[in-house]
């Protein structure tokens, strides 16, 4: 016979059974989020830079006696025209070349839901919606100009620097889809196209 003086001591009690869990609780982790401000900073001196060389420009070619003649707006857009073409063409291209190896199945093209294809093959595809939704408006400003007559140098090549704007945010979104220069390159076109209602608001 034992006395209570000779019997094993308690053990523990567990802190996860204590709260009433059988298992001991794992201790979740968060990835650390990296700094951004440098990337911001970055893309704010760009954006500033080209916001400075618009108002430079806008205020040199301003002063120009010499009306130029309206059809001159037909070749930007022509030339945006044509880099939409060729987007989708791509688009055309990529999707039916990840079919015909393998990398997604036509299914997808049903309900755009399951069996995502990779990023890289729908890029083309969302490169061209880009080019069909902020372009409106400059097409819009552009047939406004040739048809009223309201038109300018610094108009002509506002027009031609939107259309680079757009080269450039096409040519990141299909080669590296960086999102900064993406997004800096998005924000010029938009500050030239703001630009070009203004001042045709202006003329009037």
């Amino acid at each position: 016979m034992t006395s209570t003086a000779d019997a094993p001591p308690p053990e523990p009690l567990d802190a996860a059974k204590s709260a009433g869990s059988s298992e001991p609780r794992e201790r979740t982790t968060h990835p650390t989020t990296p700094n951004l401000l440098p990337t911001f900073a970055r893309v704010s001196v760009v954006i500033g830079a080209f916001a400075a060389f618009v108002a430079a420009l806008v205020s040199h070619d301003a002063a120009a006696t010499a009306a130029p003649d309206p059809k001159a707006l037909v070749q930007p857009i022509v030339a945006l025209a044509a880099l939409t073409g060729l987007v989708l063409i791509g688009t055309a291209v990529a999707r039916n070349a990840a079919v015909l190896v393998g990398k997604v199945s036509m299914r997808y093209y049903r309900t755009y839901a399951a069996g995502a294809p990779p990023e890289w093959i729908e890029r083309p595809a969302r490169t061209y919606m880009n080019l069909l939704e902020l372009p409106v408006l400059f097409y819009v400003v552009c047939i406004l100009m040739i048809a009223t007559g309201r038109v300018d140098t610094a108009q002509v090549e506002l027009a031609w620097l939107f259309v680079a704007t757009r080269v450039v945010h096409a040519a990141i979104y299909l080669a590296v889809n960086h999102v900064p220069s993406r997004f800096a390159s998005f924000v010029t076109g938009a500050i030239t196209l703001t630009v070009l209602w203004t001042r045709f608001a202006m003329m009037g």
